[in-house]
C-alpha cells in the first residue's frame, strides 16, 4: 500500500477523537444531519453513538481504503481476552513449543494493524459482554445485561423493547445477500453470541422459562411474553422478511455451539445422550425448537456430536445447527472428557468458511471463544489460557482458508478481566509457576516468607488446586479462599490450579480496561488508535458496503 506510514497517522488523529455518548458526545445536529440516513437502519441512525462513529470512519476511510472492498467479513470475539491474557497465552505457547515463550507471537498478533477499543458500557465503567457486543455489531454503545437494544431500553422492562432495537452487522449481511454464520464455544443464546441476531430486555431471556421465572420483569403480559432468545435465533428468517416486506433471505447457513437445553422441552423424553441432568430441557412452552429448525430447513444438518460433524459435506450443505452440549461447550482443555465429542473451534471454524464460501456474494462469520471468559470468573489461568491459544489456532485457520485480497479479519475482545502477570521472573520462567528471578534458580518469597505465582486474580474465589482437573468450573465446589497461602510444594502449572485472588467474591469479575484490535485484509487499516468500541461495527460495515448493498435490495 501506498504510503502506509502517512495513511497510518492520519487515520490514527482521525479515528482518536471518536467517541461519546448521547448525552455528553459533543455532537451537533449539524453533524448528525451529514450522515446519509438508512431507511433500514431506522432506530439505530438516529442514535448518536451510531453517527460520530461512521462519521469518523467515512473520514479516515477516504486516506485508506475503498467503500466496499471486503467481500467477505470474520470477525472473532475471545470472550474476557484482555491484554494481559494474550500477553500470557502468547508466552504459554512458546513455552509449549519449547521457547523460552516471550518471543512468540500468536497468529493474529501478526496481523498488520492494530488499535484498542474502549470496553465501557453507557451505564457502567466496567461492562459486560451484552452491551459490549452489541457495540461491537450495531455501531452503538448500550447498557449493561440489553442485546440488540439502544440505551434507551430499560433491562428487564418489556414495554421498552419495541421502537429501541438496533440493526446487527450480521443482519444487514443477511440483507445483503451474504451467507451468515454464527460459532461460539458458549451457549448459543449467551450474551455474545445473541447480540448478532436477537433483541432483548434481559440478556438472560435465553428461553421462554427464564422469562416466566425472571421476578425483575416488568410491564410483561403473562399472555404475550416477548420472543425469547433461542426462539429468535429459530425465527431469524421469518423475523428479518416481517421487519422487511418483500424481503426474501434464506436465514443463517451456520450456527454452531452449546446451549441445547433452551432449544428442548422441560420433558425427559427430549434428552440426548450427553444429558447432563435428569431433565435436560428448560422450555416450559413444550416447543422442541430442533424439530421447529429442522422442519424450516428440510436441507438442513441438525448435529450433536463430533460424528454428525464429521458427517457433513461442506461442498453441498445448506445450512447447518450444531448444538454439542446441554449448556456451554467444554474447555478446550476438557473436551476429551465430553461423551459425545465435541469439536474444536479451530474445526467448526474450517467447517464453517467451507460452507459460507459457497456463496459468490461473500459471507459474514462471527467466531467467539466464549470460555476463556468463563475459566477468568474461575479463576483458572491454566483453561483461559488454553483456550486462548485454540482461539488463535482458529484465527489462523481462517487466514489460511481465505483470501487477504477479498477478506476481512478482524480479532478482539469483548472486555478483559482483573487478570495480572507480576513480579521480576527470569526469562522463559513458565509462565504458570511461581516467580524466580533473574540469577536465582529457587522461587522468590515475598515479605511473608512464601513463593507466589506469576499470574494471579485481583478478586474471585482465590486459590485451589484440583491436581490434574481439567474443568475449571469444578472449582466451584470449593469453599471461597482468598489471600496468600503456602504454594511451595503445590504444582501451580497443573490445570487444576487455580491463582490466589486478594478480594474474595464468588467470581472473579470483568475489567474496565482497554482491549486489543487486531486486523488483516481490506479496511483493516481502519483499525488504528484507541477508539469507542462501536467503531468496529462502522469499520466492518465501511469495507464490506454492507449497508448500501442491504438497502439497494431493499428498494
Amino acid at each position: 500500500m501506498k504510503n502506509t506510514l502517512m495513511v497510518s497517522a492520519i487515520a490514527t488523529l482521525i479515528l482518536s477523537g471518536c467517541g461519546g455518548s448521547s448525552s455528553d458526545s459533543g455532537s451537533s445536529s449539524s453533524d448528525t444531519d451529514n450522515v446519509n440516513r438508512s431507511a433500514m437502519l431506522e432506530n439505530t441512525e438516529n442514535n448518536s453513538w451510531f453517527g460520530e462513529a461512521k462519521l469518523n470512519v467515512s473520514s479516515a476511510a477516504d486516506y485508506t481504503v475503498e467503500a466496499g472492498s471486503a467481500k467477505n467479513i470474520i470477525l472473532f470475539v475471545g470472550d474476557g481476552m484482555g491484554i494481559s491474557t494474550v500477553t500470557a497465552a502468547r508466552i504459554l505457547e512458546g513455552q509449549l513449543k519449547g521457547m523460552d515463550g516471550e518471543e512468540n507471537v500468536l497468529s493474529f498478533g501478526k496481523f498488520p494493524f492494530s488499535g484498542l477499543a474502549k470496553t465501557y458500557n453507557v451505564d457502567a465503567q466496567t461492562p459486560d459482554s451484552a452491551g459490549t457486543m452489541t457495540a461491537i455489531m450495531s455501531g452503538a454503545k448500550t447498557d449493561v445485561g440489553v442485546i440488540g437494544v439502544d440505551e434507551d431500553i430499560v433491562r428487564g422492562d418489556c414495554s421498552t423493547i419495541a421502537g429501541n432495537e438496533l440493526m446487527s452487522a450480521l443482519e444487514i449481511a443477511e440483507i445483503a445477500g451474504k451467507s451468515t454464520g454464527v460459532i461460539s464455544t458458549a451457549r448459543i443464546t449467551h450474551a455474545t453470541p445473541a447480540a448478532t441476531y436477537a433483541k432483548s430486555a434481559d440478556r438472560n431471556w435465553e428461553d421462554v422459562s427464564d422469562i416466566e421465572g425472571d421476578d425483575d420483569k416488568v410491564n410483561c403480559d403473562v399472555n404475550d411474553l416477548p420472543e425469547d432468545i433461542a426462539s429468535q435465533l429459530v425465527n431469524f428468517e421469518s423475523n428479518l422478511e416481517d421487519r422487511f416486506p418483500g424481503l426474501d433471505v434464506d436465514g443463517l447457513e451456520v450456527v454452531m455451539g452449546g446451549g441445547r437445553r433452551h432449544f428442548l422441552p422441560k420433558d425427559a423424553a427430549f434428552n440426548t445422550i450427553d444429558a447432563v441432568s435428569t431433565v435436560e430441557g428448560d422450555r416450559t412452552d413444550g416447543r422442541d425448537l430442533t424439530a421447529e429448525w429442522q422442519s424450516l430447513y428440510t436441507d438442513g444438518n441438525y448435529v450433536i456430536d463430533r460424528a454428525g460433524f464429521n458427517a457433513i459435506d461442506a461442498s453441498t450443505a445448506e445450512h447447518i445447527f450444531g448444538l454439542f452440549n446441554e449448556s456451554h461447550m467444554h474447555y478446550e482443555a476438557d473436551r476429551h472428557n465430553d461423551i459425545a465429542g465435541e469439536p474444536s473451534l479451530r474445526e467448526m471454524t474450517e467447517k464453517a468458511i467451507d460452507v459460507l464460501d459457497n456463496n459468490n456474494d461473500g459471507f459474514f462469520l462471527m467466531v467467539e471463544s466464549g470460555r476463556i471468559d468463563h475459566a477468568h470468573h474461575a479463576g483458572s489461568a491454566y483453561s483461559a489460557l488454553t483456550d486462548t491459544i485454540e482461539f488463535a489456532e482458529a484465527v489462523q485457520a481462517a487466514v489460511d482458508a481465505t483470501d487477504s485480497e477479498d477478506t476481512l479479519i478482524i480479532v478482539t475482545a469483548d472486555h478483559g478481566h482483573v487478570f495480572t502477570i507480576a513480579g521480576y521472573p527470569k526469562r522463559g520462567n513458565p509462565i504458570l509457576g511461581k516467580v524466580v528471578n533473574v540469577g536465582a534458580e529457587a522461587p522468590a518469597l515475598a515479605s511473608d516468607g512464601m513463593p507466589y505465582t506469576t499470574l494471579g486474580y485481583m478478586n474471585g474465589r482465590g486459590f485451589s488446586h484440583l491436581g490434574d482437573e481439567t474443568d475449571a468450573d469444578k472449582g466451584y465446589g470449593e469453599r471461597i479462599n482468598p489471600g496468600r497461602h503456602d504454594l511451595l510444594f503445590i504444582d501451580t502449572e497443573s490445570a487444576g490450579f487455580h491463582q490466589e485472588a486478594l478480594v474474595p467474591l464468588s467470581s472473579e469479575t470483568h475489567s474496565g480496561e482497554d482491549v486489543g484490535i487486531y486486523a488483516m485484509g481490506p479496511g483493516a487499516s481502519l483499525v488504528t488508535s484507541t477508539n469507542e468500541q462501536n467503531i468496529l461495527f462502522h469499520i466492518m460495515d465501511y469495507a464490506g458496503l454492507l449497508t448500501e448493498t442491504a438497502d439497494n435490495r431493499l428498494q
